[in-house]
């Protein structure tokens, strides 16, 4: 099988390693990727995000799929334009990927699946978010309607820090807060059948102890040790296949990655967000656990043959993953300075390029770097990543140093 990747990031990086292990792939090529990337696949140059563009390439590489990684190409229609030159195609259409582009969308399809979620209102005036700020109380939840490259959110106690971000947005969705810790389920699926992946937990706030603003999250890890007996049962039941007959219904079916977040609240899981693709740097953590071929498991969900696929094999012991950003992110990250120690296994490109007079590794995003390991058990795990992440130099950079550190403690608990 020849695959081209489409996408440049962690989440890409990550794929690229599940798909280059998978012995069914004959060629793997990536564009644009990125320097990590570049050492499992043949790069080649294209815009991400113009559906003819990435039609004409995969024609001309003769791909028999695309993984499309990110959200922007799959609202734009990317994966419309593929599977329109007869190549299977793994990632939602761009209607279906509105669950995505759109929270405003999102909601409605919850509304009429029946799926269990937090209580919202579409706002697009200062009157209307001031009235559903008064509806909720703090902490205020408001989130751009929009594409936002995950850092959309905002969740807050000062009322004046949330109007100002829906002033930003322009047209937001303002929920209630759900009280609980959080959960990310990937499931794979073709519109009909549908596998869950392992679930994960990411960490969106720049600093310890979940402190600071929301970023595109800053590590994970898997599996989840305090997660409630029956979860995936319960979220695949309540949740995915309610959401994928509703689309069916509405003549657009979600085909490719249904990213489930989660927060487990006293009364249950409840949904905060779909997203329509793999989650960073999520990803880094369940494809490291994942022992089935990759690459045959999305063909099947790109062919609409996945109710025929075998069961999914897991890998024992757990992974975690640690992401380096660059200073200044998530305000103003600073790119261009040089990396070393990222040349070692385990370490995923997030955002690097080399310097062209002298092959150099730079910086050139704010998340830069991912140190992710698999161990024995989640404290083994840990050690490992940290100690990945030590070994990397990057002027300004920051990490989270807790990454993992209560579900290693015990120290998560259930709402009651």
């Amino acid at each position: 099988m020849r695959v081209l990747l489409v996408g440049g990031g962690g989440r890409e990086h990550a794929l690229a390693l599940g798909l280059a292990g998978d012995p069914s792939v004959a060629a793997l090529i990536a564009a644009p990727g990125n320097p990590g990337i570049a050492g499992v696949a043949e790069l080649r140059s294209v815009d991400a995000s113009d559906p003819a563009a990435v039609a004409a390439l995969a024609v001309e590489v003769g791909a028999d799929l695309v993984v499309i990684g990110p959200e922007a190409p799959l609202v734009a229609g990317v994966a419309d334009a593929v599977r329109a030159k007869g190549i299977a195609a793994f990632g939602p259409s761009a209607e279906a990927a509105r669950l995505e582009g759109s929270k405003a969308f999102a909601k409605d399809v919850m509304l009429a699946a029946g799926v269990p979620t937090a209580r919202a209102f579409t706002c697009t005036d200062a009157a209307s978010v001031g009235a559903a700020l008064d509806e909720f109380g703090p902490p205020y939840v408001v989130k751009n309607d929009a594409l936002a490259a995950g850092k959309g959110v905002v969740v807050t106690e000062d009322r004046a820090a949330a109007l100002e971000h829906a002033e930003e947005c322009g047209r937001v969705v303002i929920e209630e807060y759900l009280d609980g810790p959080e959960v990310s389920l990937f499931v794979v699926t073709d519109g009909e059948a549908a596998l869950p992946l392992l679930p994960a937990q990411d960490f969106k706030r720049v600093g310890d102890g979940d402190t600071g603003p929301n970023t595109g999250g800053m590590g994970a890890y898997a599996p989840l040790p305090w997660a409630p007996p029956g979860l995936v049962d319960e979220v695949m039941r309540d949740v995915v296949h309610p959401t994928l007959a509703e689309m069916r219904r509405r003549g657009t079916p979600f085909a490719g990655l249904l990213y489930v977040g989660l927060a487990i609240t006293a009364a249950g899981p409840r949904v905060i967000e779909f997203n329509a693709r793999f989650g960073d740097p999520e990803t880094q953590v369940v494809l490291a656990l994942l022992e089935t071929p990759l690459a045959g498991l999305l063909h099947a969900a790109a062919t609409g043959t996945l109710a025929a696929h075998p069961p999914l094999r897991w890998r024992d012991g757990a992974a975690v993953t640690v992401v380096v950003a660059a200073d200044g992110y998530p305000a103003a990250p600073r790119t261009g300075d040089v990396i070393t120690g990222a040349d070692r296994r385990g370490i995923i490109h997030a955002g690097t390029t080399r310097r062209a007079a002298d092959g150099a590794l730079l910086s050139a995003g704010g998340r830069v770097l991912c140190g992710t390991a698999t161990g024995p058990d989640l404290t083994a795990a840990r050690d490992a990543a940290y100690a990945l992440v030590r070994g990397i130099e990057l002027a300004g950079s920051h990490h989270r140093t807790d990454i993992a550190a209560a579900a290693v403690d015990g120290r998560i608990a259930l709402p009651a």
